[in-house]
């Protein structure tokens, strides 16, 4: 699936007396950068399926795929690839339960969470529940939120991630991302998100508004990356400043765009946080 067209709504048009900076971007870095966010998996892969419904789920290397049907994960070879074999009239969550944890014992899960999230089809229909540490391992797509938080003077607020995160430890993200949890809505999330990592009430934000959605599919250090990301923007008032609440976060900067835009070029940005970032600067009309 490649990245999805960005959703550019019009920018507000500029204060005559206070220009913005205008930045330039090289067309071939970003070309490869958003190459980045859809790249094929770096080991081969096949289609994971639930067998009770014909339909796929994700994807998986066949070597893990050997290795969790000798574990006794219900995993059964098929024309295309491997299916999860629930046991009649029992849920997928129960099988996809003994593949996560399976997973965690022999090695290619990520950190533990102990927080579901929603498995789907390739319709788009929610079939199951799983831990999230093990959807890079079996190429199940997730759903993230991330909020781009401005001050009133048109500076950014970002966050280092904490040097003990699992996924890109120490680089700079935006000011709030995380996971759609199982059940919830991508409002719900938006707001548990900014609470626990910024220490912000959503409502006490100004100008809260979406900016469309990406798409990404890239290796990872625990298998393959699909996901939604659904983008916000926000301006945090002079009187607020984030706080981290959960633990996941280093430390927040604020940077003028100027200043974003040299790190950004740096490469000391995650990728989705980058595209992110650079959607948001170039549809301020911060950069051509």
């Amino acid at each position: 699936m490649p990245t999805e067209p960005f959703a550019v709504p019009h920018a507000a048009p500029a204060d005559p007396a206070h220009p913005p900076p205008r930045l330039t971007t090289d067309a071939d870095w970003l070309a490869a950068l958003r190459a980045r966010s859809d790249a094929p998996p770096e080991l081969p892969r096949m289609p994971l399926g639930w067998l009770q419904s014909a339909t796929l789920i994700g994807s998986i290397e066949p070597a893990w795929a050997e290795s969790l049907i000798k574990a006794g994960v219900p995993l059964r070879k098929t024309g295309h690839g491997w299916a999860v074999d629930a046991a009649r009239g029992a849920p997928l969550d129960a099988a996809l339960a003994t593949a996560a944890a399976t997973l965690r014992r022999l090695g290619p899960a990520a950190a533990w969470r102990d927080e579901l999230v929603t498995v789907t089809d390739n319709a788009g229909k929610a079939v199951a529940r799983i831990e999230r540490a093990a959807t890079r391992a079996l190429g199940i797509a997730t759903h993230s939120v991330h909020l781009v938080g401005t001050t009133p003077e048109g500076s950014v607020w970002v966050q280092q991630r904490a040097f003990e995160k699992a996924t890109d430890p120490g680089q700079w993200d935006t000011m709030v991302g995380g996971l759609v949890s199982a059940g919830e809505g991508v409002r719900d999330t938006l707001r548990r998100e900014t609470a626990e990592e910024a220490g912000l009430r959503i409502t006490a934000l100004a100008r809260v508004a979406p900016m469309g959605f990406l798409s990404v599919r890239r290796p990872v250090a625990h298998g393959y990356m699909v996901e939604r990301i659904d983008m916000f923007e926000a301006v945090v008032p002079a009187s607020q400043v984030p706080v981290n609440r959960d633990g996941e976060v280093a430390t927040f900067e604020c940077l003028a765009p100027e200043a974003l835009w040299r790190r950004l070029r740096d490469g000391l940005f995650t990728l989705e946080a980058s595209l992110i970032l650079l959607h948001w600067l170039q549809r301020d009309c911060l950069l051509r």
